[in-house]
C-alpha cells in the first residue's frame, strides 16, 4: 500500500494552513466590520473569539485529521466505528466533503473575477473608469451569468496545476512562495497609505474603542462569525491538512501560529483599506465583492500612483484567494483518491471537470450559493467534527492525539472547553446565521 503524502516541513504546513485561512473574508469583510462596529470595539471580541476557536476547533480538526490519516469521510467513520456505527460516520462525513467541494466551486467564480482584475491592473483595464458607478456597471456585467467564463477557467486551472503535484511539491511549495509575498505586498501597501494625507484619521478610527459599539450584541455576534469563518473550521480543509502531518508536529503550537497570522492578515487589510478610504473622506460601509471590485478600483484610480498600487493590491489578493481555493479543492481530490483508488492526477481531473462545469452554470447565482454554504453547511460540518472528536471519542483518545508531538501535556481544561463551549458555539453560529441571514 502506498504511503500517504505529507508536508515536508513544519513551516510549509503552517504556511499552507495560513493560506487556507487567509482569504476574501479577511479582505472584503473584516475591514468593513471594523468600520461598522466601532474600530477597536470590534477588534476586542474578534481577537477573543479567534483565540477561543483557534485553541479548540482548529486544534481538534488538525488532531482528528492526523489521528485518522484521512479526509472527513474516513475520519468520521473511524470515530463512529468506536461505537459500532462506522457507516453512519462515513455518511456524516459526506456533509463537509460536499460542503468543501461546493464552496470551492463558488470560490472558483470569485477567483475568476480576481484573476481578471489582477491581469487588468497590468493592461490598465481595471482602473480605467472615472466613477464608482462605471466600475459598478462593469462589475455587474462580469458577475452576471456567463460573464467571465474564460478567466474563471483560468483560475481553476491555476489551482489544479498546483494540486496535481501533490502535498510537498505542490501545495507546500506554492504556499511557501505566495503567503510570504502576500504579507510583504500588504506591508508595502500599508507603508504607502501611511504617507497619504488624511490616513491618520483611518488609524484613529481603527484603534479607538467605541463603548456603545462594544456593548452592542451585534458587535459580538459578527465578531464571532468573522473569527469562526476566517479560521476555516468546517470539518474539511483544516482536517485534511492535518491528515498530512507527521506525529512529531506540535499541533497546539501550530494552531496558535495559524490564528496569529490570520489575525495579522486581517488587521493588515484594515490598515490598508480603512486609511485609504479616509484619505478621500469616504466612509467604509460597503463590504463583500463591491468593496474589492467597485469602490477600491475607483479609489485607486484617483490616487497618485494608483495603477502601481492596484497591481500590488490585486496580485496580493490573487495569492490569498488561490491558497484558499487550493485548500478547498484538496478535500474532494483527496476523497476521490481514497474512495476510488485512483491516482492523484486522475482525481484532480475528475474534480476539476465537475468544478468547471458547475461553476460556469452558477455564475449568475454565486452569491446565494455561497450564502447557503456559509449559513448551513460550514457550521454544520464544524459542529459534526467537534461533536465526534470531543464527545463521541473517548477522553483518553482525544488527549493522546492532541498531545502527540508535545513535550508537555496540553492544558487539562482543553477538553471541557471544547465540549461545553466550542461545540455549542458551532450550533450558535448555525442558528444566528439562519436568523440573521449569515454572520460570516
Amino acid at each position: 500500500m502506498k504511503s500517504r503524502e505529507s508536508f515536508r516541513s513544519r513551516r510549509g504546513f503552517i504556511l499552507a494552513c495560513i493560506g487556507s485561512a487567509v482569504g476574501m473574508g479577511n479582505l472584503w469583510m473584516f475591514p468593513t466590520r471594523v468600520s461598522l462596529y466601532g474600530g477597536g470595539a470590534f477588534l476586542i471580541p474578534y481577537i477573543f473569539f479567534v483565540a477561543l476557536i483557534g485553541f479548540t476547533g482548529v486544534i481538534g480538526e488538525m488532531s482528528l485529521g492526523r489521528a485518522t490519516k484521512s479526509g472527513p469521510i474516513n475520519a468520521f467513520g473511524t470515530i463512529c466505528e468506536q461505537r459500532g456505527k462506522r457507516g453512519l460516520g462515513e455518511l456524516l462525513g459526506f456533509i463537509p466533503v460536499l460542503g468543501a467541494f461546493a464552496m470551492a466551486i463558488g470560490y472558483t467564480v470569485v477567483m475568476g473575477w480576481i484573476v481578471k482584475y489582477a491581469v487588468g491592473t497590468f493592461t490598465g483595464s481595471t482602473v480605467k473608469y472615472n466613477t464608482a458607478a462605471e466600475y459598478g456597471e462593469a462589475f455587474g456585467t462580469m458577475a452576471s451569468a456567463y460573464g467571465n467564463t474564460g478567466w474563471q477557467l483560468v483560475a481553476l486551472a491555476l489551482a489544479v496545476s498546483i494540486l496535481i503535484f501533490g502535498i510537498g511539491s505542490g501545495i507546500e511549495k506554492a504556499n511557501r512562495v505566495m503567503m510570504p509575498l502576500f504579507f510583504c505586498l500588504f506591508v508595502i501597501l500599508g507603508i504607502y497609505v501611511a504617507f497619504q494625507p488624511g490616513a491618520v484619521d483611518g488609524y484613529h478610527y481603527i484603534f479607538r474603542i467605541d463603548m456603545t459599539a462594544l456593548k452592542n450584541p451585534k458587535t459580538w455576534i459578527f465578531a464571532l462569525g468573522q473569527a469562526f469563518f476566517s479560521l476555516s473550521v468546517a470539518g474539511n480543509g483544516t482536517l485534511i491538512y492535518g491528515s498530512y502531518l507527521s506525529d512529531s508536529e506540535n499541533i497546539p503550537a501550530s494552531a496558535g501560529r495559524v490564528a496569529l497570522f490570520d489575525t495579522i492578515a486581517a488587521i493588515l487589510a484594515s490598515l490598508v483599506i480603512i486609511p485609504a478610504m479616509a484619505t478621500t473622506g469616504a466612509q467604509l460601509n460597503q463590504g463583500g465583492p463591491g468593496l474589492l471590485f467597485i469602490y477600491l478600483p475607483s479609489l485607486f484610480h484617483s490616487m497618485l500612483g494608483g495603477r502601481i498600487i492596484a497591481i500590488i493590491f490585486f496580485v496580493a489578493v490573487l495569492f490569498a484567494g488561490l491558497t484558499s481555493l487550493i485548500n478547498l479543492y484538496e478535500v474532494p481530490v483527496s476523497t476521490v483518491q481514497e474512495k476510488f483508488n485512483v491516482s492523484r492526477r486522475m482525481a484532480c481531473i475528475i474534480v476539476a471537470s465537475i468544478g468547471a462545469v458547475v461553476s460556469v452554470f452558477i455564475q449568475g447565482i454565486v452569491s446565494g450559493w455561497m450564502d447557503v454554504l456559509s449559513i448551513y453547511i460550514c457550521p454544520l460540518g464544524a459542529g459534526l467534527a467537534g461533536i465526534l472528536f470531543f464527545w463521541i471519542s473517548k477522553k483518553g483518545y482525544v488527549e493522546e492525539q492532541v498531545n502527540t508531538g508535545r513535550e508537555k501535556p496540553f492544558t487539562k481544561y482543553f477538553l471541557p472547553v471544547c465540549r461545553y463551549i466550542y461545540c455549542p458555539i458551532c450550533i450558535l453560529v448555525l442558528i444566528l446565521g439562519i436568523i440573521l441571514g449569515g454572520i460570516g
